[in-house]
């Protein structure tokens, strides 16, 4: 050891290593300023850090074959020293490097897309952003907590009028009801700069209510105000509100570029019409049948309250069509279409800048007419008159109907940003990535929709299908058994095929054909392209088609019956349908 040590000053490895730390330290300052001037990700610097760590191994080596002349020669030894230095390096390099990859990198996104949209919200959180928490609901009785939450969504919709300034929709906000995190932690969950929270309480004929608005970052309040008001000049109250937001937040309300004012309130200023519309939404927001049927009676009060009430009757069409597309078939899905149909042109006779009443009229030409190109351009009017919201997603459904999936990703990206935890845009966003191929993206999406609507069987079934994609059959089939209901048997009638039990998956088939042969033709068709029995895949194609089943929107990105695009039956089909023949969708191998 004592000669090993010679050698080392005989070779000045300690001059070397000297000057390299030294300038490494001054490289480092000056990355340091041009990092900040230019805005680059925190992990470049530490991957240009790492580098240099690695380069310092590299510089002892070269010191070591060129130091002093004649000290070239090597021991056995000393090979053995050099070669565990440089393999313990490159260990560092490759692990570090996967590890901590630029987030500017193209690849960041495709591999682990939870990371990559964790960044943009930190780093793209913008100065005017605002998300509304909602309203403590203090006024000791649980049956009040639509007042509250009514109250919530119309700052929301005000504040959401301002240029400039992003506001979280209802979805994503109010599933921070009561949350003990701090303001920090949901700020970048929400990827906004500033919440709005507070309380109310409704006393007989008044109304307290407390706001606060902070910066997200550290908990510090920006405006704060109380306010005890006569229950009639509720809707001056909010207004109140929203303009102290809007001052302390310095926005300005849109002016021009086609959009137009978007309210909850009835146009009579009527407040039981209003209460009934927040019961309504209150009910609307938990994706279930029942809940629906719920919803749908508290907005036929609001209309009969206010029969000039658009927005209720957009919101009456839009919860038929959803109940009647998702729950029901036969006769009663027709009814219910025909009640959608009916809300959704009355709501336009009354007000046609609503932007609500587009999305309704676009949903039942997709659902119903499977008129694509009409669907598409109400969505599209609908972001015009709407900019702030999440509006987008409806777009970049109709994008996937026509077989464009990688035009949809965009768009439902777009409305995660103000919606940032909305369960069902998740799920197709999922569905969209998994049709452009991107299955791990696509899982994790599917994974995200799970997490904020645990409860829906839809979602769930949409993980089903990506988790079959993956060939993760096992996976599949023990998510398909948690399923409940209809969905429960599309989702075990699917995974069961790859499972490797043939009788089980004839009987899950046979299970679900015995109940759903009108509500779930297409379904069955999908079944059929994913056995690989065309014949009756195209037979149950056909039968969707006379019943008019909204699953044939998923046609030209369904990895199953994309299997057999090429086959005559296929293109004739799709020309019967309304559809392009083609799609930008991955089939299944």
């Amino acid at each position: 050891m004592t000669e090993f040590i010679a050698r080392l000053k005989q070779r000045k490895l300690v001059q070397w290593s000297l000057a390299y730390v030294a300038a490494a330290f001054a490289l480092i300052q000056v990355l340091d300023v041009v990092a900040q001037r230019f805005g680059w990700p925190d992990q470049v610097e530490k991957l240009l850090i790492l580098g240099l760590a690695i380069g310092f191994l590299l510089a002892l080596v070269l010191a070591w074959y060129h130091g002093e002349r004649g000290a070239q020669r090597v021991s056995g030894t000393e090979i053995v020293i050099l070669a565990l230095l440089l393999a313990i390096g490159g260990g560092l390099l490759w692990r570090f490097g996967r590890a901590t990859p630029p987030t500017g990198s193209p690849d960041v996104a495709q591999r682990n897309p939870q990371a990559a949209d964790a960044t943009m919200q930190v780093v793209a959180a913008p100065a005017k952003s605002v998300a509304v928490l909602p309203l403590d609901n203090e006024s000791g009785e649980k049956d009040q907590q639509y007042f509250s939450d009514g109250l919530s969504e119309d700052l929301i919709n005000a504040l959401s009028q301002f240029a400039g300034l992003k506001v979280i929709s209802r979805n994503s906000s109010f599933q921070f009801r009561g949350s003990k995190q701090p303001s920090a932690a949901i700020g970048r969950a929400l990827g906004v700069a500033h919440l709005l929270e507070g309380s109310v309480q409704k006393l007989g004929d008044e109304v307290r209510i407390s706001a606060e608005l902070v910066n997200a970052a550290d908990g510090s309040t920006l405006w704060s105000q109380h306010y005890d008001r006569p229950y009639k000049d509720l809707f001056a109250l909010q207004d109140d509100i929203t303009s102290a937001v809007a001052d302390a937040l310095k926005a300005k309300l849109l002016d021009g570029g086609g959009a137009a004012a978007q309210s909850d309130r009835p146009p009579s200023g009527n407040l039981e019409a209003w209460n009934a519309y927040s019961r309504g939404r209150f009910y609307d927001a938990m994706i279930d049948p029942d809940d629906e049927r719920r919803a749908i009676g508290f907005y036929q009060q609001a209309v009969a309250l206010d029969p000039r009430y658009a927005r209720a009757y957009a919101s009456l069409s839009l919860t038929w069509t959803t109940l009647a597309g998702t729950f029901l078939g036969g006769e009663a899905q027709r009814q219910a279409f025909a009640k959608a149909r009916a809300a959704a042109d009355q709501a336009l006779q009354l007000d046609p800048d609503v932007a609500l009443a587009h999305d309704a009229r676009g949903l039942l030409l997709q659902w119903v007419d499977f008129d694509w190109s009409g669907a598409e351009a109400e969505y599209r009017r609908a972001l015009e008159l709407a900019p702030a919201d999440s509006t987008q997603r409806f777009v970049g459904r109709a994008f996937d109907a026509l077989g464009h999936p990688q035009q949809a990703i965009p768009m439902l990206r777009q409305a995660l940003a103000t919606d940032p935890r909305n369960g069902g845009t998740w799920g197709w966003l999922g569905w969209s990535l998994a049709a452009a191929g991107r299955l791990d993206e696509a899982q994790e999406a599917a994974r995200k929709a799970h997490e904020f609507v645990p409860g829906s069987p839809f979602v769930s079934t949409g993980l089903v299908i990506i988790q079959i994609q993956r060939g993760e059959n096992k996976a599949a089939l023990t998510s398909a058994q948690q399923v409940p209901g209809v969905w429960g048997d599309i989702a075990l009638a699917l995974a069961s095929q790859g499972a490797g039990d043939r009788a089980a998956a004839d009987a899950a088939l046979k299970n679900l054909i015995a109940k759903q042969a009108d509500g779930a033709a297409y379904q069955i068709a999908e079944v059929y392209g994913l056995r690989r029995d065309p014949d009756n895949m195209f037979k149950w194609l056909d039968h969707a088609w006379d019943t008019r089943d909204s699953g044939i929107g998923r046609l030209l990105t369904d990895p199953f019956i994309l299997r057999y695009k090429n086959d005559a039956r296929f293109v004739a089909f799709c020309k019967k349908v309304g559809l392009p023949t083609t799609t930008d969708a991955k089939a299944m191998p």
